[in-house]
């Protein structure tokens, strides 16, 4: 066994007021995360308010990812230059006002705009909320620290469609935006009594290279949110989003690579621990979110769930989140994290087999249990994930890692989502024509179905039958997807290395 020392850390000094500094962290944590999902639901009573049609509503929610995306990298900045607290403080201000403000909206250009600030001032609150548990706490309680970071981060989005379900059904869409005011005041109120600022750096402000990362995220996020929409490289629009993509993160590339202070240091990625726990965030991103987005519409549409029952059925996963953390404070001393990992990956890809095995005569506990056994499975990934990304990099990129970190996650879970409904809107078709092509009126099974009373045998309803039938192979077509790729990224886990510490406070790293 060899040790190489990646840095020299003086040892976390007692952090006075932490479990109010936690709370009141927590609180801005769980607020932004509940949005990236809770407003989902609300969309439709929301176009019938707003007078909009159901194009002009997506920009309700893609303004808002547009916005989170390009002003997560620049949190790190922000936070080194003009102090975490301060920013911190400033974000949770602007996302409670934002938040106010998109409750109130009377049109669809002022709920667009609000939902702009809200992703603007959003975007700071998870990757600070991040460095700040990880700052407060000594590096033998970072583990229990990032449990609580990751309970907020996965279950906020796992309870978002339920919790606005309840919200719209039993008062109106509005108070799924008004609910974040009082949880934004007690954050603040928490943080202005108890948070200590951190030191500030000049930093020179790279303007070119933020412009172009800019470009390229916006232009990259534009073009998932509105591809299946457009018919993808079949529409103009989609094609011009590319090349503004491919071409801004070319030019910021170059530009990092020789620039004197880049916006975001290649040092980082140096640091092998960093850089594989960012590649693993990404397909965390990409199989937890994507999944996400696939169980509502299964359920409602193919399964009949209405909004409640979904997301109670569905809000299970937190569940097992909670109990992966609980093993993971409980094991992570004894046993090595990268054997944890691999055992989550494990459980999260035999989660995703379990769902490859639906059907549409199913009952609902199938879904319960393979929602916990993903719960855990993501939870003992994301959780140690979280702790040694950053164990062997040095404190001072911590704003900037932490930022590029949840960059990569909120990136894995864009073009996962974008990728599956993708796949299965075109999965669906191809698999309609292929089962359609096989009812005729001398099939045995489409007899016995008429011998049950099919709606008397019209063309309609036997149409709506092969569609189920169709959508719901496409779903598994998914889900097995979803399986293959994280069993794939497993091997991967041989390129970290375990965080440890040696005497004095020193991060080293253990191959």
């Amino acid at each position: 066994m060899s040790a190489t020392v990646s840095a020299v850390t003086p040892a976390a000094p007692a952090t006075p007021h932490r479990t109010m500094i936690t709370v009141s962290v927590m609180l801005a944590s769980i607020m932004q995360a509940l949005d990236n999902t809770i407003a989902n639901v609300a969309l439709p009573h929301m176009q019938g308010s707003l007078g909009a049609t159901q194009d002009q509503m997506t920009w309700v929610l893609t303004s808002y990812i547009i916005a989170a995306a390009i002003m997560t990298p620049l949190s790190g900045w922000l936070a080194s230059r003009f102090g975490r607290k301060l920013v911190f403080q400033i974000s949770i201000v602007g996302f409670t006002i934002a938040s106010a403000l998109c409750g109130i909206a009377q049109s669809l250009p002022e709920i667009v705009l609000a939902r702009l600030l809200q992703g603007l001032c959003g975007a700071a609150l998870i990757p600070l909320s991040q460095a700040i548990l990880l700052d407060i706490n000594t590096p033998q309680t970072h583990a229990k620290a990032m449990a609580i970071w990751v309970m907020g981060v996965t279950v906020g989005p796992i309870l978002g469609p339920a919790l606005g379900g309840w919200l719209t059904d039993n008062y109106n869409w509005r108070w799924v935006f008004y609910i974040n005011v009082p949880f934004g005041v007690l954050s603040f109120l928490g943080l202005l009594t108890f948070l200590r600022e951190t030191p500030r750096r000049k930093l020179r402000f790279d303007f070119f290279g933020f412009v172009s990362l800019s470009l390229a995220i916006g232009a990259l996020q534009l073009m998932l949110d509105r591809g299946q929409l457009k018919d993808w490289f079949g529409s103009t629009e989609i094609c011009i989003y590319a090349i503004v993509a491919a071409t801004a993160f070319y030019l910021f590339m170059v530009h990092s690579l020789t620039s004197r202070e880049p916006f975001i240091s290649p040092s980082l990625f140096k640091d092998r621990n960093f850089l594989t726990g960012n590649i693993f965030i990404f397909v965390v991103g990409l199989v937890l979110f994507a999944t996400l987005a696939l169980m509502p519409p299964l359920l409602q549409e193919l399964m009949g769930y209405p909004v409640v029952t979904t997301g109670l059925v569905t809000a299970p996963r937190g569940i097992g989140t909670f109990v992966a953390m609980f093993l993971y404070s409980r094991v992570s001393s004894r046993l090595d994290t990268r054997l944890i990992i691999a055992a989550g990956f494990g459980l999260t890809a035999f989660s995703l087999w379990q769902m490859t095995h639906f059907d549409l005569q199913m009952g609902s506990s199938l879904i319960v249990w393979s929602g916990v056994v993903q719960g855990v499975g993501t939870g003992l990934v994301f959780v140690p994930l979280a702790t040694i990304t950053f164990a062997t990099l040095m404190p001072q990129f911590r704003n900037e890692g932490t930022a590029v970190f949840s960059l990569l996650r909120n990136l894995g879970s864009s073009i996962g989502i974008s990728a599956v409904e993708t796949l299965l809107v075109r999965n669906t078709q191809t698999l309609h024509a292929s089962l359609a092509a096989h009812v005729t009126p001398y099939a045995d099974p489409l007899q016995r179905q008429l011998a049950h009373g099919l709606s008397g045998g019209s063309l309609a309803a036997m149409n709506q039958v092969v569609n189920a039938q169709a959508a719901m192979i496409a779903y598994l077509d998914d889900f097995k997807l979803m399986m293959i790729v994280t069993l794939c990224v497993m091997p991967l886990i041989l390129l970290l290395r375990k965080g440890s510490r040696a005497a004095g406070g020193t991060p080293v790293a253990v191959e």
